[in-house]
């Protein structure tokens, strides 16, 4: 008898579901504590205390009915067989335009292209709802409707113009891998290929797939800011004067090749805050929120802000996450190829045929488990990285400012002010501002 792996996959969703909903209660009793944390008393007023206490139980209240909403529409797709219907339906609509549906490039993208249109129809109302009332209500939306719906378009016009090439070019190795023959192959340059690709890819499939997915990378990292970003936001150069003296001279101390230095209007959109770096080698950019630049009270704790940021950079966390999830993706890869000749397993989900992007997504669904545990492991590293942060930047002589600006940042983003430790510890890549305080603040108890 073959093993149940569909009923498996939906039992330990439905498990995850369970433990996660336990954690949200945990974090939603947090939250309606009505006074603040002892370190903050003194640091956070009792006005903006009450307001984030408002805008984090309204996201609480949304997030349980997502979340429930969520996992019975993703139960019920695996569990009555969803997806194999829309792989069929697919097919059928290939033959109604004139198309073969036996070309598995063509069928794909047609069964993506329903994918994609159920999901705009389940998430639009949540999308609306969180923007237009929640985010609205506490006075961070200053999106409009047309300005949402511009963006969707847009968003969705990436997604048509970019995801076929990809997505072709993976069924392609694939296919490719496991059609090679070393019998069949005449020229010298042909054959190596093929002794390569022989076994149905063997081991070096997954090598294949991770490569192009790594060049991958490096284009939309480099096209993104370039191409993408500017569709959505509007960059400008940050204009002369002290502000960005500062941070030109704290680049420049740190050996930091900055080339460019902008601001992001996210005002347009929200009022939350935020700043980044981007870029290769020595062609680095910082990118600030205009909202950053308002709410900080002095220029020295955007500095501040910045020191944290360059010491990502400076202590290399930029490269080491980006190992990691290169590593990731490639044993995410080498697991597919393992099972992507798996009849029964295809079949437990409803499939007689074994399409590459299906067997993609089953195996994906197949390795829940193995997904938990790996985030939960790159959020502890995460956390890390943000204290050695915040201590390089004490250590440059940025603590007292980092600490107002971080402070600052907490009250204009009205986030939580109280949070559950084994809620924080599943979820959080950033450690809550109680913990970032008292880390900043250790060195001088020390000292003193």
């Amino acid at each position: 008898m073959a093993f149940p792996y569909m009923e498996a996959v939906v039992g330990f969703m439905i498990l995850m579901y369970i433990f996660e909903t336990y954690l949200d209660l945990r974090q939603h009793a947090a939250l309606k504590r009505p006074t603040l944390p002892k370190t903050l008393k003194g640091v956070i007023s009792q006005e903006k205390f009450e307001k984030s206490r408002a805008y984090s139980l309204d996201k609480s209240y949304f997030n349980f009915v997502h979340e429930f909403v969520t996992i019975l529409l993703d139960s019920a797709i695996l569990f009555y067989g969803i997806l194999p219907l829309f792989w069929k339906k697919s097919g059928s609509f290939l033959v109604l335009v004139g198309l073969n549906e036996e070309n598995e490039i063509f069928h794909t993208l047609a069964f993506l292209a329903g994918v994609m249109i159920w999901s705009q129809i389940t998430d639009l109302p949540f999308s609306l709802y969180s923007t237009f009332v929640i985010e609205a209500r506490h006075g961070f939306n200053k999106q409009t409707t047309w300005m949402f719906f511009r963006d969707l378009f847009k968003g969705i016009c990436l997604a048509i113009l970019l995801g076929p090439p990809i997505v072709s070019a993976i069924i392609l190795i694939v296919q490719v891998c496991s059609s090679a023959n070393v019998d069949k192959v005449a020229s010298e340059l042909q054959y190596l290929t093929a002794i390569c690709l022989q076994q149905k890819g063997g081991p070096y499939l997954a090598i294949y797939l991770w490569a192009f997915m790594f060049v991958l990378s490096l284009v939309m990292m480099t096209l993104y800011p370039v191409l993408i970003a500017p569709l959505f936001n509007k960059f400008t150069p940050l204009p002369e004067g002290e502000l960005r003296e500062k941070i030109e001279k704290l680049a420049s101390f740190l050996h930091f090749p900055l080339k460019k230095l902008f601001v992001v209007d996210g005002s347009t959109r929200s009022s939350h805050s935020n700043a980044y770096m981007y870029g290769f080698f020595k062609n680095k950019r910082i990118v600030l929120y205009d909202t950053l630049i308002q709410q900080c009270k002095n220029d020295e704790e955007i500095v501040a802000v910045i020191a944290h940021e360059l010491g990502h950079w400076k202590l290399n966390h930029t490269m080491y996450s980006f190992i990691a999830v290169q590593i990731l993706t490639f044993l995410q890869f080498g697991g597919y190829t393992l099972v992507r000749n798996s009849t029964d397993l295809f079949r437990s989900f409803g499939f007689d045929t074994q399409p590459v992007l299906i067997g993609l997504i089953i195996f994906q669904h197949s390795v829940i488990p193995l997904q938990h545990l790996v985030s939960f492991g790159l959020n502890l590293v995460s956390r890390a990285f943000e204290f050695q942060a915040d201590a390089f930047a004490k250590k440059l002589g940025y603590g007292s400012a980092l600490r107002a600006g971080l402070v600052k940042l907490q009250e204009e983003n009205l986030s939580s002010m109280n949070t559950d430790p084994w809620y924080s510890a599943y979820h959080y890549s950033h450690p809550p501002l109680v913990e970032r305080l008292a880390a900043i603040g250790e060195p001088d108890k020390k000292a003193d």
